[in-house]
């Protein structure tokens, strides 16, 4: 291929990247065909994993049944954390009800072990064991980004939630889905076509995020500038449209 097709085919990537846009109000009237799950799961399972462990599995949710206690679930751990001052500027979690499509991402950190490690519980096994999860992260996160890439290749909004990790979600929600007690939920994918225009959020400039062969301290946030950061900008940069922001 020469060099203008493959320029060619990497700017193609990258408008399919700037056009996956979150929404958070789905189009209820919308069926995902089964041919799309199959597309967008097939993405899925061609991303790297470490050990090519590909330490995943996917379950695809389409009872609304099962969607609505789920988007129970969500809306309860949004009232605690209200509760407990976290000022956090949480979603409507009551869109997860309509989501046409959504895909629950299960991993097996018991393929940790497939990784460098020791297995004698010592403290450098313990090191190894917190380097192979991030590797077991990783790999997750590099496949369900594949997945988010191709249901925008499809022109699907997508919706992707977290924090979902607390023991509380893991009780809640593994008897739901029929999850084995030895495997963990991490994420909630969301997609489908979205009720209302959806609009780009703020991402930082090149420059913003590049160095080149040692770390530019110019980049560098204190903690106190990271403090400032959440008081003052996160609550904009979440959920408005960069176009509006100051």
């Amino acid at each position: 291929m020469t060099q203008t097709g493959t320029l060619a085919r990497c700017q193609a990537l990258l408008e399919v990247m700037r056009n996956r846009l979150t929404t958070r109000q789905f189009d209820p009237g919308s069926v995902v065909p089964r041919e799309h799950y199959d597309l967008i799961l097939e993405a899925a399972r061609h991303a790297p994993s470490g050990a090519n462990a590909q330490p995943w599995h996917y379950i695809i949710v389409t009872d609304p049944g099962t969607k609505k206690k789920i988007a129970d679930y969500f809306v309860e751990e949004q009232r605690r954390r209200a509760k407990l001052k976290m000022k956090f500027p949480t979603p409507n979690y009551r869109g997860l009800e309509t989501a046409p499509g959504m895909i629950v991402v299960v991993a097996d950190f018991r393929f940790t072990r497939a990784f460098p490690v020791l297995m004698d519980g010592s403290d450098l096994d313990r090191q190894y064991h917190e380097n192979a999860e991030r590797i077991l992260l990783q790999s997750v996160a590099a496949s369900t980004m594949s997945a988010h890439l191709a249901a925008a290749a499809l022109g699907y909004n997508v919706w992707w939630v977290t924090a979902i990790g607390q023991e509380t979600a893991q009780k809640a929600m593994r008897p739901l889905l029929g999850v084995p007690e030895e495997l963990s939920i991490i994420d909630i994918f969301c997609f489908g076509p979205a009720a209302k225009a959806p609009y780009k959020r703020w991402k930082k400039k090149l420059d913003e995020i590049r160095s080149w062969d040692r770390f530019d301290m110019k980049q560098f946030m204190t903690l106190d500038q990271i403090g400032e950061w959440i008081k003052e900008t996160r609550h904009k940069v979440m959920y408005r449209d960069e176009s509006k922001i100051d």
